[in-house]
């Protein structure tokens, strides 16, 4: 009934920005936090930063001040801005997001996609 579409991943060299889009559809009521993780080959997914509805942010202390998180509540998206790409940051990264929809037992649920690979690679 709810699904979350990540878009906006690919190829870039060292150096280099992109932007991932997220959204959510379906018969949504609200949203709360809505979030970014990352998943590289053969590690533990594990949180990149987090959005609340009203605005306030927070990163993991390596990726503040390469990435930004941001959203458009009117259009239930999430947004990931990420500079200054790393190899390190090569990843499978997730959206997540507390919703509550039609079928949720009037309960907030996190709600995953099902992920975009980013490749940073010279």
């Amino acid at each position: 009934q709810v699904q979350l579409v990540e878009s906006g991943g690919g190829l870039v060299q060292p150096g280099e920005s992109l932007r991932l889009s997220c959204a959510a559809s379906g018969s949504i009521f609200s949203i709360k936090t809505m979030g970014w993780y990352r998943q590289p080959e053969g590690k533990e997914r594990e949180l990149v930063a987090t959005i609340t509805d009203g605005g306030n942010t927070n990163y993991v202390d390596s990726m503040e001040g390469r990435f930004t998180i941001s959203r458009d509540n009117a259009k239930n998206m999430v947004f990931l801005l990420m500079n200054n790409l790393k190899p390190e940051d090569t990843a499978v990264y997730y959206c997540n997001a507390e919703i509550l929809y039609f079928g949720s037992d009037y309960k907030y649920l996190g709600v995953w996609g099902q992920g975009t690979l980013v490749t940073v690679s010279s």
